[in-house]
């Protein structure tokens, strides 16, 4: 994040305050952080068992954004989390995420910033590798990306894939939209009636999974198929009765974001 130019003004963690890492301060707390630097964004990477109470001391702290990387957080934890995020003006991306990607600008999270250029494609995606292949896709066939978005792909998200799609649309710097869905929960099947009754720009929707069988996890705790509805065919049939165009596979996607294809 540093060499991308993310501009970094502190670190927490509790009883290190005083500390140095690649040349950022360490601080004990986010309340401590926010008072000296004003800061609005905070990037969790802290172990599964205390990222709920890390997210619990941003909000607490007034951090109007949240990045939480962590995978395998307890789902009663994130139940906590959501209701605290309902009464605050705070967002959360992920958990289970690889953050955010604005090409050029800043990245906040993991994400393989080489794959990347600027433009005007906005991704959002539930799987962060996936997101990955479909950005270096896109940057080879020269449509570059206004804002690349993992919401992550946990059974509970602090932000859907219809959150993301509302900014899109509402982003004078987005022309079209693509979004990664796979197998398991209800997302894709929101986000399609949400693409059906306001966007305006082009979506193009590529779902993982296809092959899936019922009942088995793949990869990802959210990935799982426990109805019919929650299977890639019935999330592709969905999506196609929105208005929105499917890709059978990360290939395609290009052709069919450019318009008139």
């Amino acid at each position: 994040m540093l060499a991308y130019g993310t501009h970094i003004v502190a670190g927490v963690t509790p009883g290190k305050g005083g500390e140095w890492a690649s040349g950022i301060q360490v601080l004990d707390s986010m309340t401590e952080a926010v008072s000296i630097s004003g800061a609005n964004t905070s990037v969790i990477f802290v172990p599964a068992a205390q990222a709920a109470d890390a997210i619990f001391e941003s909000i607490d702290a007034g951090i109007e954004l949240i990045v939480c990387v962590t995978e395998g957080i307890p789902v009663h934890d994130m139940l906590r989390v959501c209701a605290r995020l309902r009464a605050s003006n705070a967002r959360l991306i992920g958990p289970n995420c690889s953050g955010i990607l604005e090409p050029d600008r800043v990245s906040i999270g993991t994400f393989p910033v080489e794959a990347a250029m600027p433009g005007r494609i906005g991704v959002v995606s539930r799987s962060g590798t996936l997101s990955y292949e479909v950005v270096a896709t896109l940057t080879a066939a020269g449509l570059g990306q206004s804002c690349v978005v993992g919401i992550g792909s946990d059974p509970i998200v602090g932000t859907t894939l219809t959150d993301v799609l509302t900014a899109f649309e509402s982003d004078p710097e987005t022309d079209a939209v693509v979004l990664i869905g796979e197998i398991g929960s209800m997302a894709e099947l929101n986000a399609a009636e949400y693409i059906r009754a306001n966007m305006t720009k082009r979506v193009v929707a590529y779902i993982a999974g296809v092959s899936a069988p019922d009942g088995l996890r793949m990869g990802h705790t959210g990935a799982v198929i426990r109805s019919p509805e929650e299977r890639a065919e019935f999330k592709q049939a969905a999506l196609r009765a929105s208005g929105t165009h499917i890709a059978h596979s990360i290939s395609q996607i290009p052709s069919l974001i450019k318009p008139g294809t």
